[in-house]
């Protein structure tokens, strides 16, 4: 039988570019060579497509570049591949799976997944909608409100309110949220552009820095309290993790905290009561499924001092693959090993569109 063709993709334009490249190669690693053929295929910083074709384990370090050749993904599902563009010879390399492993903007929010629909070819993660809403915060806080699931306290405000009345938008915030609070743009990931306010100087500095983001601001009360993941699988039939801890070495999980400073740890499974663990499985498998998720997320959460309430932070839909990331790590706890993770996925996609 003929082994299948999977186009990774990775890099992008986003803030998380350098993150998806570790990611990518992470997964690459780890899919199976006997079943799978893989075209890499990278998208850059300004947004060529370009053709990978070294080791994969030299995919982070970028020299490469300029060597590739163009390669971009035809929107004619007539098609269904890459077309390979060297001067004026185009060759088209068929496709049966694209695994998107691009975080942020332009990968996780609906945008290339919109792509894939016209291609039709199968692909692994959520699609165009549940991108769409998971990746804006704002709108993801407004579905979660119907379950009835506890959030945050939180106000939206838009860089055009900033420009005209930023005074309105500060007392909006303060009168919602008061301090500290968090200021986040609504469609940022690894935390790339969120700041902690704790007072009124601060919080007109992280509306700007914000908004410098994403056109769409939220700014949420604080919670104290333990920081929880959980990573979820599946398209219909939705399968939980583990729950882990997240121990951050600064003020809250910034992106620097997240990747740069070795002080922060992950606690795998996190040490709190089992029946608050599965209320956390629990919810965030209703939260999936409410975003019309497929695939894969992971889920984020808080446990609050003193009342062990479990409050509802964010999802993330395209969470990533590098040796510290919480979503392979969560499933491993459970005794699925990354190569066997990846290998769900990719049957996940190819049959996405069965039901």
């Amino acid at each position: 039988m003929s082994k299948k063709v999977i186009a990774v993709l990775f890099g992008g334009r986003s803030s998380e570019h350098e993150i998806s490249k570790i990611s990518a190669s992470t997964i690459m690693q780890n899919i199976n060579p006997d079943k799978y053929t893989i075209i890499p295929i990278y998208i850059t910083k300004d947004g060529r497509w370009l053709l990978y074709d070294g080791p994969i384990e030299n995919i982070a370090k970028g020299s490469w570049e300029k060597f590739a050749a163009t390669a971009v993904l035809s929107p004619d599902s007539s098609q269904k591949g890459i077309l390979r563009i060297v001067g004026d010879k185009v060759k088209l390399i068929p496709v049966d799976l694209i695994f998107p492993v691009l975080h942020g903007l332009n990968g996780e929010d609906g945008t290339i997944q919109g792509l894939f629909e016209l291609t039709g070819i199968p692909y692994v993660g959520c699609g165009v909608l549940s991108s769409a809403v998971s990746m804006n915060k704002a709108y993801t806080k407004i579905i979660v409100d119907t379950l009835g699931i506890d959030q945050a306290k939180y106000t939206v405000v838009y860089r055009n309110e900033l420009e005209e009345n930023i005074e309105e938008c500060i007392d909006k915030a303060e009168s919602i949220c008061g301090y500290p609070c968090f200021v986040k743009p609504a469609c940022a990931g690894s935390s790339v552009g969120i700041t902690k306010a704790h007072n009124r100087d601060e919080l007109v500095d992280g509306l700007w820095t914000a908004s410098k983001e994403d056109r769409t601001i939220v700014i949420e009360e604080n919670i104290t309290g333990a920081e929880l993941e959980c990573a979820v699988l599946g398209n219909r039939d939705v399968k939980a993790s583990a729950v882990g801890q997240i121990l951050a070495a600064a003020e809250f999980y910034d992106y620097d905290a997240k990747y740069n400073n070795k002080d922060s740890r992950t606690v795998i499974p996190a040490p709190i009561p089992p029946e608050k663990a599965e209320e956390i499985r629990e919810k965030s498998v209703r939260i999936f499924k409410a975003l019309d998720g497929m695939g894969l997320s992971r889920v984020d959460f808080f446990m609050e001092e003193g009342t062990n309430r479990i409050i509802f932070n964010e999802i993330n839909t395209l969470p990533g693959f590098t040796s510290i990331s919480m979503y392979p790590m969560l499933f491993a706890e459970l005794g699925i090993p990354v190569e066997e993770l990846v290998d769900k996925l990719i049957e996940l996609g190819l049959s996405r569109y069965e039901d």
